[in-house]
């Protein structure tokens, strides 16, 4: 499975179909319009780029992202990470368990404990362990990269809060999902639940609240 589905047009169309037997989904888009599409790229960079972004704002992440990838050269390349030290490292604002994990990811995809070339031929299971066993790397982050950098039209994320409450507020829920609630309302939407995930977000974003 290696061509990106995830497309504009895929999502419309996917939405389009789901709208038809469901109308939360209809008055959802009625109401806020297409999610757009989110494409990033594949590869060790990304990954390195998720452990480093991880629970800091957009602004935040970028700038040390920024200092991090300067300071190694070539951010593509995991042995570029083997001409600095930690204490560089630190410097440019990574913690030093991000620094661990940064260590750990360089090895693992040096070792091929984590094959990236290889993701996008995985079914959606065997990429989500694949990369979750690598430290620092849970189920959100392997949900991002399989939505975005590979572009599967089938992922939910629910460990998502945006992703929950979005979901929620489509279907009329004044509160906000549980995980487990929000698996079961993701149900109704297989196999098509990417789109979902997007439009959540987009309404998230853009949608009054329940009461407004």
């Amino acid at each position: 499975m290696t061509e990106f589905i995830l497309t504009e047009s895929e999502i419309r169309r996917r939405l389009d179909l789901l709208a038809e037997d469901c109308p939360h989904v209809a008055a959802a888009v009625k109401l806020v319009g297409y999610p757009a599409e989110r494409r990033g790229t594949q590869g060790f960079q990304t990954f390195m780029q998720v452990i480093v972004g991880q629970q800091l704002s957009v602004k935040a992440a970028a700038t040390i992202r920024g200092r991090v990838e300067a300071l190694v050269g070539d951010p593509a390349n995991p042995d570029s990470y083997d001409k600095v030290t930690d204490e560089q490292l630190r410097g440019a604002g990574l913690s030093w368990q991000k620094i661990s994990y940064a260590r750990s990811l360089v090895e693992t995809v040096r070792d091929g404990t984590l094959d990236v070339d290889a993701l996008p031929h995985m079914s959606d299971d065997d990429a989500i362990a694949a990369i979750t066993a690598v430290k620092g790397l849970g189920v959100w982050s392997a949900h991002m990269y399989l939505m975005f950098s590979l572009g599967r039209p089938d992922i939910w994320p629910v460990g998502d809060l945006a992703v929950r409450v979005g979901a929620g507020r489509i279907v009329g829920h004044a509160e906000r999902p549980t995980e487990k609630e929000a698996l079961t309302i993701g149900e109704r939407w297989k196999p098509h639940r990417s789109a979902i995930a997007l439009l959540a977000w987009h309404y998230y974003s853009n949608a009054p609240a329940i009461g407004d």
